[in-house]
């Protein structure tokens, strides 16, 4: 089960590719205190707490869903399972689920207004994945665990998963030179990422962690350079209490 947030994990995970962006910098010109950084912090801050606990009451409603639906010969199928084979399933399962809302929110004008936010991003570093609304992460948060938790898989893999996650969406953020060489097509990196976020329009790379997911999608798009710049053409205010209210806000 998911909880509040663990600030102290998140430090440490924060702590860690701060050095990496000071040693490995994938943009050496940007600066560490870059532009909205603040209101990227109150995001961190602010996300950290209403997040979790929204996605606490989804769960807990799916969960009890599930129970009166779902046959327990399925969970406990899936559970028999050794855990590093449901962990991959998880990963699996889940990214589909992600995959799938994050493409939706792209697709649909009134959800993209929500995620928006999230592209509104025009330095990327460790601290800019924290910047999304409340809506848009519950949403897309809660089509990714659904179908984990309908499966049943054990709360040991859905653990695993978490922690992963947390790590990946950090340094698929991050202004690093992290490079996986042949695992790029694998597992997300900043060189997928990062063209995500590209001012383009390309509408590329929807997946949160398996990049093949795009690739059988037809949406995959990855060449070695780097994006020239990132952001977006939508008027998104720059303070988060603004932030949150502008999807409400008829234009």
């Amino acid at each position: 089960m998911i909880g509040p947030i663990d600030f102290q994990s998140y430090l440490i995970v924060a702590l860690i590719f701060i050095q990496l962006e000071l040693f490995f910098p994938l943009r050496v010109r940007q600066k560490k205190f870059r532009r909205h950084w603040p209101n990227d912090v109150a995001n961190f801050l602010i996300n950290g707490i209403i997040i979790p606990l929204g996605l606490l009451l989804s769960i807990t409603a799916m969960m009890a869903l599930f129970r009166l639906t779902v046959p327990h010969a399925v969970s406990a199928a899936v559970q028999s399972q050794p855990l590093w084979v449901q962990v991959l399933e998880v990963l699996l399962v889940a990214d589909i689920g992600f995959y799938l809302a994050h493409r939706a929110f792209h697709a649909i004008p009134f959800l993209w207004k929500f995620h928006s936010i999230h592209h509104s991003i025009e330095e990327m570093d460790w601290l800019a994945g924290y910047r999304v609304h409340p809506l848009d992460q519950l949403l897309t948060k809660s089509a990714s665990f659904l179908p984990v938790y309908a499966l049943g898989f054990s709360n040991s893999a859905i653990l695993v998963f978490v922690l992963v996650y947390k790590w990946q969406s950090v340094a698929i953020h991050s202004n690093s030179r992290i490079r996986l060489g042949p695992l790029k097509w694998i597992f997300a990196s900043p060189q997928f990422h990062h063209w995500h976020h590209a001012r383009e329009p390309l509408n590329k790379n929807f997946a949160g962690q398996l990049p093949f997911l795009d690739a059988i999608g037809g949406t995959l798009f990855m060449p070695a350079q780097m994006p020239e710049s990132y952001g977006t053409d939508d008027p998104v205010p720059v303070r988060y209490d603004q932030q949150v209210l502008y999807p409400f806000i008829r234009r």
